[in-house]
């Protein structure tokens, strides 16, 4: 099960994105685990998530979705931005 990382920027409150339940909803039902988030000290627009994902396709397949969008507009999430990193 690969580890992976998605940084991006976010253009609401750091407080919203990181008290959103968003990321729960949508990545669990896809069997990703361990789901921990990160900000940077200097830019708070600028975060992360790492996670542990069971099946990677069904994830970016996923994220190719209507939900997923809506899930990052709720979040603040600034698709342009995302950069998704995995394991190797």
């Amino acid at each position: 099960m690969p580890t992976v990382v998605a940084h991006h920027k976010i253009s609401k409150d750091v407080k919203h994105w990181l008290d959103s339940p968003k990321r729960q909803e949508f990545f669990g039902p896809l069997g990703v685990t361990n789901i921990r988030t990160f900000v940077d000290p200097q830019d708070a627009t600028s975060v992360a998530v790492v996670m542990d994902v069971s099946d990677m396709d069904a994830v970016m397949k996923a994220m190719q979705s209507k939900e997923a969008a809506e899930v990052m507009t709720h979040d603040g999430v600034v698709p342009e931005s995302l950069v998704i990193l995995v394991e190797s």
